[in-house]
């Protein structure tokens, strides 16, 4: 009820292939109060079809409404950031339709702003209202299919073919949420693989793989170029299996299969039993949907699907379009679903990488295996790392650099544009040496300058600075400043890289050093 003992009162923005159904619902909930719509023609059927309930071209004619407590967004998905933040600034509730926004830092902020105003947000995900998938939920957080190993969803049929999305989009939302709230964790990695038939730049298939961190693994195969329709969602856990398939009659709709693996002979067996159905209570799940959605609004309940879940949806969607446009790369996410780093569309990361939060691989960089990034690195275009590199928490190396194996960088190193390191002493194109690498350490905080070349086997001491185009032959002390061909110390830097005068203090931030150690004077 809102203040006035009543119904909420809900606006519908877009009444096109979907929202008439949210329209229809909503009337019949008893709580249809105003419809808008760009399409004039649109409108005056609906006026027909719903007397007594307000129609409008404009979305600020019908946020102006008087007594509209909640507005639903059904419009094209790029317009729903800019149409929800709008509704949540005029103090009403919104429902927005899948996907909540397209960017993360969107969903952020409608996140932000419904919390200011202490308003309901909440999210279409239409099958975490279905009664089939809500037994399911029940049936895993009970713990009926013991550990869950594997879930696989196929979204298939011969069209609805879209040109504003491309499958991903329009198929999978539903299912990433499905999974995510089965998994109860987000994922830490995604690939997606697919192809372009009718539109060069719109995939018509697509294949998710999602990774978890507590082992459980996820497949989402979405399509409108396929024979027969399909929507089955597959749960495997190690004492029961559960099918979900929502093209079934609903006395099928929701199965457990008993099946066993046993050993037998030191050799894995399965032992099939007999499914067994589930009853679960018929309702439309959009009625569902709809009425969770007038409840939050009346009584201040969390949304089931609310801003956070849709965020985390989007931060999947987001990840497995990154992977389909690199050609199936695994994209790595945070245990909250966010992005834990990021790498350039152009630049390359192999299998066996480690990359720590908060780094950044700029354009055309390749990470080999083996290799260890620490948080907060900046890697510059047109870098090479690797294979077996270590490098340190907040490193920067800047563009047309190459780090091979056997250099260290530990933490806080300054690499300048197209400094060079090698690993071998005496290289021959035609004599192999790789048993021969010389490792190099790059002390804490010390800096290389533009265009200097650092032979294999030395230290780099801490806080050093090798001047620009310098050649280092041999081990360098901390604070010491060295230039030329071969590398020769001029003199001693403080922590803060100002070189120091003849009494070894620093002119910028004070300190004063006696043999490389600062006294904090």
């Amino acid at each position: 009820m809102n203040g006035n003992g009543e119904k909420p009162r809900v606006g519908v923005i877009g009444s096109g292939y979907w929202g008439k159904n949210l329209v229809r619902n909503f009337h019949a909930l008893g709580a249809l109060s105003a419809i808008c719509d760009s399409d004039e023609a649109t409108l005056s059927a609906l006026a027909a079809q719903y007397p007594g309930v307000s129609t409008h071209l404009a979305v600020h004619d019908l946020l102006a409404r008087p007594g509209l407590d909640a507005v639903v967004v059904a419009s094209p998905a790029e317009t729903h950031f800019t149409l929800a933040r709008e509704v949540l600034a005029a103090g009403k509730h919104v429902f927005v339709e899948k996907p909540l926004t397209l960017k993360e830092e969107e969903a952020s902020e409608l996140i932000a702003l419904a919390r200011e105003k202490k308003l309901s947000l909440m999210v279409g995900h239409l099958l975490r209202y279905h009664p089939a998938f809500i037994r399911l939920q029940e049936a895993v957080a009970a713990g009926e299919l013991g550990r869950i190993n594997y879930i696989y969803s196929h979204r298939l049929n011969l069209g609805k073919i879209r040109r504003e999305e491309n499958i991903l989009w329009s198929f999978a939302p539903h299912d990433i949420s499905m999974i995510l709230a089965l998994a109860g964790e987000g994922p830490e990695g995604v690939m997606a693989t697919g192809g372009a038939w009718l539109h060069s730049r719109i995939a018509d298939v697509t294949t998710t793989h999602l990774e978890f961190r507590s082992g459980m693994k996820a497949h989402i195969f979405v399509s409108w170029l396929h024979p027969f329709k399909e929507q089955k969602l597959v749960v495997v856990g190690d004492r029961k299996m559960a099918v979900f398939d929502d093209t079934r009659p609903w006395s099928d709709k929701l199965v457990l299969y008993p099946h066993e693996i046993r050993w037998e002979n030191n050799l894995p067996v399965p032992a099939r039993a007999e499914p067994e159905r589930v009853e679960v209570p018929e309702a439309e799940p959009l009625r569902a949907e709809c009425g969770h959605f007038l409840e939050c609004v009346t009584t201040g309940k969390k949304p089931r699907t609310d801003g956070r879940e849709g965020l985390a949806v989007l931060s999947v969607l987001n990840a497995a379009q990154k992977s389909l446009n690199r050609g199936g790369r695994r994209v790595p996410l945070s245990v909250g679903g966010q992005p834990e780093f990021l790498v350039h569309e152009t630049a390359v990361v192999d299998p066996g990488v480690t990359i720590g939060k908060g780094t950044k691989i700029w354009h055309f960089s390749h990470i080999l295996s083996g290799t260890v990034l620490g948080e907060n690195v900046n890697v510059g275009q047109n870098v090479v790392i690797g294979p077996d590199v270590s490098v340190g928490n907040g490193c920067k190396i800047q563009n047309n650099v190459s780090l091979y194996k056997g250099v260290t960088l530990e933490d806080g190193v300054f690499c300048g544009p197209s400094c060079v390191f090698t690993n071998v002493y005496n290289p021959r194109a035609g004599v192999p040496r790789m048993n021969e690498i010389r490792p190099t350490l790059v002390k804490t905080g010390a800096t290389l300058g533009a265009n200097c070349t650092i032979v294999c086997g030395v230290t780099i001491g801490a806080f050093s600075l090798v001047g620009a185009g310098a050649v280092v032959t041999r081990d360098v002390p901390d604070h010491a400043l060295v230039t030329g061909n071969p590398a020769r110390q001029r003199g001693w830097v403080c922590e803060c890289g100002e070189i120091l005068d003849e009494a070894k203090l620093c002119a910028r931030c004070g300190k004063s050093w006696a043999f490389g150690k600062g006294t904090g004077a």
